[in-house]
């Protein structure tokens, strides 16, 4: 699967302990009506845990600029939020991290045990799009074990 690109996201939510956060590459979108979307995170995540727990959660999508967020979310779960510059919460109480193009906020519809992961789907209940009908950065992909900018054509 290294040679598959992948648009690369990073997953929030809120927990008991504080902050958890994760990087994916596996998010897609489900359905228009109802707005659903699906990413998998893997049962031996340190995430996991807070991550079966959370009622909602942030997926935010990376621009080429953010490639040190998708490093810094890939290491382990201390090193995550330790620089509090980078993010704020909602008022819902999940972690937003700043200047990602894209985000939405959903709230954990349904988790489905399968393999060594668990699939999440998401309601959307709200988007954050700060590109104004044209990106303002490309995305951030994963292909062949490492981050790459898309080249997008006119």
């Amino acid at each position: 699967m290294r040679h598959y690109p992948a648009g690369v996201t990073i997953v929030t939510l809120n927990s008991e302990q504080g902050p958890v956060g994760f990087t994916a590459t596996s998010f897609a979108s489900l359905s228009a009506q109802p707005p659903l979307i699906s990413f998998n995170i893997a049962e031996t995540s340190s995430s996991i845990e807070p991550m079966l727990r959370a009622e909602s959660l942030v997926v935010h999508f990376l621009g080429e600029h953010q490639k040190h967020l998708a490093q810094r979310f890939s290491r382990t779960a201390e090193e995550r939020f330790t620089d509090r510059s980078l993010w704020t919460t909602l008022g819902s109480g999940e972690p937003v991290l700043h200047g990602t193009p894209i985000w939405v906020r959903a709230t954990v519809h349904q988790l489905i045990p399968i393999g060594d992961h668990t699939l999440v789907i998401g309601l959307v209940t709200q988007v954050h799009d700060n590109t104004e009908n044209s990106p303002a950065v490309g995305p951030l992909v994963y292909y062949n074990g490492a981050y790459h900018r898309a080249e997008i054509a006119d």
